[in-house]
């Protein structure tokens, strides 16, 4: 094996090494500086006679006597059933205190590609405890179900939440959560890792933390590193695993400022023009395989640039997942948490998931009855600011109402509670008590009568 010194450019994180045997795509690299400190690579680029390698540790300290050695091989991850309860580096290392992890296998952090034909369609609920989700935009295990949030909103505290409360009901199974954070700050890292220990959630899960501090480069694999984990626990130990990416946002920025220091020509907004496929090679590893009792779910969670939902970011996200749960400065302005506003939110498999054997049978209608109700009553806040509320009419006075109510008690719900479906369907259905049962044109005469009780008009 050749060792080079033929490094003749550095750029940000990258190292341009002249070389004269061939060199494989994405191989590891290990890099010897003078004074014996030894750093890690992988190949991003080769050409007949340069290599453009990534330096994971930053390249200060670089200089004309560094030796570069090829290995060979792919980025791989050390694999086991002891990664429960550990707490590993964006590169897959333990920062615990623990003792290092021995391997069952290793296992190439790109994966294999999943043949369509051999997916599974998801149907099982999963319930998160936050109505919000589990009436209107429904999880369902197999699912890509991504989190658009804004900076200063309380994103960390949901996905915490749904770390800490995501169960399928009616099943004893074996559930892991996998939660990987990149290019987040320590105070956020300890605010993850006390909840982690306090509410015994890492008993059952495995955490990567990559920090801002880090470098930018071991963002890229951060990711990568957590799904393989996950492939690991879903295919092998037949577990059903919760895969949780904050923040994509960090991610997508590492990714342009790689390009920049290649000198590529930007696409849109100056991201790359492959950000769309690389995207979606991390989000296409969620599914359920035919023949396989695992499954992975995802839940991807980013920060929108100045809260817009059109940015490169949340765009290609939304194109390539299976819907979106939205928060805004609105609701969380007035106090409501979780700040999720239901009408730009959407899950594409919820009708999957949801109904008599596996919810409840009133679920679907209550739902559309809920969005319909809760929209008309945005619509006329607007018009009340104009007209005031004396020229509204009954009807509009009472979808008003429940506008506000909506928020207040169907929306709002403390950090640590865990609504049962069954619950925030009865919740749902008292909120419509509001109305006269004449009113609730998208739900059948039958549950109606079921379900709809004239007691609980009183809200």
């Amino acid at each position: 094996m050749k060792e080079y010194k033929t490094i003749t450019k550095v750029a940000g994180p990258l190292i341009f090494v002249e070389k004269t045997e061939p060199i494989g795509y994405a191989d590891i690299v290990k890099i010897a500086l003078p004074n014996g400190e030894i750093k890690n690579g992988q190949v991003l680029d080769t050409s007949d006679d340069i290599v453009v390698v990534q330096v994971f540790e930053g390249t200060s300290g670089i200089d004309i006597d560094t030796r570069v050695k090829f290995l060979g091989t792919t980025l791989k991850l050390n694999v086991s059933k002891d990664m429960l309860g550990r707490v590993l580096s964006g590169s897959g290392k333990p920062i615990d205190n623990g003792p290092e992890i021995i391997p069952e296998k290793r296992l190439d952090i790109v994966g294999a590609a999943i043949n369509p034909f051999s997916r599974a369609s998801p149907h099982d609920f999963i319930q998160t405890g936050l109505s919000t989700i589990d009436a209107m935009n429904t999880l369902v295990r197999g699912q890509k179900l991504p989190l658009f949030s804004g900076s200063g909103l309380p994103h960390n505290e949901i996905a915490l939440q749904i770390a800490r409360q995501a169960k399928v009901i009616g099943k004893q199974e074996n559930f892991v959560v996998i939660f990987a954070a990149m290019g987040i700050t320590n105070e956020e890292a300890q605010y993850f890792m006390n909840d982690f220990e306090q509410t015994g959630a890492l008993e059952r899960s495995v955490v990567f933390l990559n920090l801002a501090d880090d470098p930018a480069v071991e963002r890229l694999v951060t990711p990568r590193m957590a799904l393989t984990a996950a492939e690991y626990f879903a295919y092998e130990h037949e577990a059903h695993v919760l895969v949780i990416l904050t923040d994509m946002t960090n991610y997508c920025e590492s990714l342009r400022e790689i390009g920049a220091a290649r000198e590529e020509i930007p696409g849109r907004r100056g991201y790359p023009g492959y950000m769309y496929t690389d995207l979606a090679n991390i989000y296409e590893r969620a599914g359920v395989i035919k023949g396989k009792k695992g499954s992975i779910t995802q839940i991807p969670i980013l920060t929108m640039v100045g809260d817009d939902i059109t940015h490169p970011i949340p765009d290609l996200t939304g194109y390539i997942t299976e819907g979106q749960i939205v928060l805004v400065r609105e609701l969380h302005r007035k106090g409501v948490y979780p700040s999720i506003d239901v009408l730009p939110s959407l899950s594409r498999l919820m009708n999957l998931g949801i109904g008599p054997a596996r919810t409840r049978e009133d679920h679907k209608q209550v739902s559309d009855q809920l969005y319909a109700a809760y929209a008309e009553g945005r619509d006329l806040r607007g018009l009340v600011a104009i007209v005031g509320e004396e020229a509204l009419s009954e009807r509009d006075k009472r979808l008003l109402k429940f506008a506000a109510v909506f928020e207040d008690k169907f929306v709002r719900q403390k950090r640590d509670e865990d609504r049962s479906i069954a619950d925030t369907l009865d919740l749902g259905w008292k909120l419509l008590g509001i109305f006269p049962e004449n009113e609730l044109t998208r739900i059948s005469p039958e549950l109606r009568k079921k379900y709809y009780k004239e007691e609980i008009k009183q809200v």
